[in-house]
């Protein structure tokens, strides 16, 4: 009698990782998913074949957790809280981890668990495996296309906001007048566009991008029906970001709204962002 393939899920914030368990149980797989305190929702117990809870920095607990389920491949999905990240108390497999890295940035320390997972034998694929229609399409998705001082604004920040991100700082930044006025850190994009707001008023662009050298299969950028609600309460005006590379959720929805509020949404090709001048 043939195996039927485990696919565990270590399960962030939102509904992602509600999506990614359905579509794999589409797929003929059982569900293991390792959820989190004050993190993940707790529909995902109906949506898996077996789960468990646990703290942030409980490793070796989630690594026992994936082999009694014999799992045979690791996805993540959904946002950890990276401000209560500093509050984590890790055990001691954890704390070897952490010994060993130079930087806690998202990228190094995801990576570090994702390498950790496959030295124990899973196989740590991405999530857009489970989800391709999720990713984010190329061209203009709104009936406003981006002006010719937005297009000015996103070609403008798209080579400095790919230098911060490789250095595993931020995938966000917002401009204006081809000034930068906020970068994203810790606090997450949302935060990042409304502090932009709050700093230069109306008009702004929003430009998001794939951090170089980010490990596609545990960290891709994301954005929603969420990042216009904030755009407008900012008084952002347009939104770029890295076609193919990113999550597009709730988008019919999203451009909806941003088509209410004449909110330019494009995806840009990353091998030629230059070519949004054709647009």
């Amino acid at each position: 009698m043939t195996k039927t393939e485990t696919l565990g899920i270590i399960a962030g914030g939102g509904r992602f990782p509600l999506q990614v368990a359905r579509s794999a149980r589409e797929q003929g797989k059982r569900v293991a998913a390792a959820a989190f305190v004050h993190e993940t929702l707790p529909e995902i117990e109906s949506s898996s074949d077996e789960y468990i809870w646990l703290k942030l920095g409980q490793l070796g607990k989630l690594i026992r957790f994936l082999h009694e389920a014999e799992a045979d491949q690791v996805v993540f999905a959904g946002p950890i809280d990276k401000p209560r990240a500093f509050d984590l108390r890790p055990d001691f497999r954890a704390i070897k981890l952490l010994i060993n890295l130079r930087s806690r940035n998202d990228n190094a320390l995801l990576s570090a668990v994702a390498d950790e997972l496959a030295r124990e034998g899973f196989e740590v694929v991405s999530a857009l495996k489970f989800v391709p229609m999720l990713i984010s399409p190329l061209g203009v998705l709104t009936r406003r296309r981006p002006s010719a001082e937005e297009k000015s604004n996103i070609l403008f920040a798209w080579p400095l906001i790919k230098k911060i991100g490789s250095l595993d700082i931020g995938q966000c930044m917002v401009v204006k007048d081809r000034a930068v006025v906020a970068v994203e850190a810790i606090e997450g994009t949302d935060q990042t566009i409304l502090r932009a707001g709050s700093l230069a008023g109306n008009n702004l662009t929003v430009v998001k991008i794939f951090k170089p050298g980010q490990d596609q299969r545990i960290d891709l950028p994301a954005l929603g029906h969420k990042t216009i609600e904030t755009m407008i309460q900012a008084g952002a005006s347009c939104l770029a970001y890295e076609a193919g590379s990113s999550l597009f959720f709730d988008r019919q929805k999203a451009v909806s709204l941003a088509d209410k509020h004449k909110i330019a949404v494009v995806g840009v090709d990353p091998a030629s962002p230059a070519s949004i001048q054709n647009l």
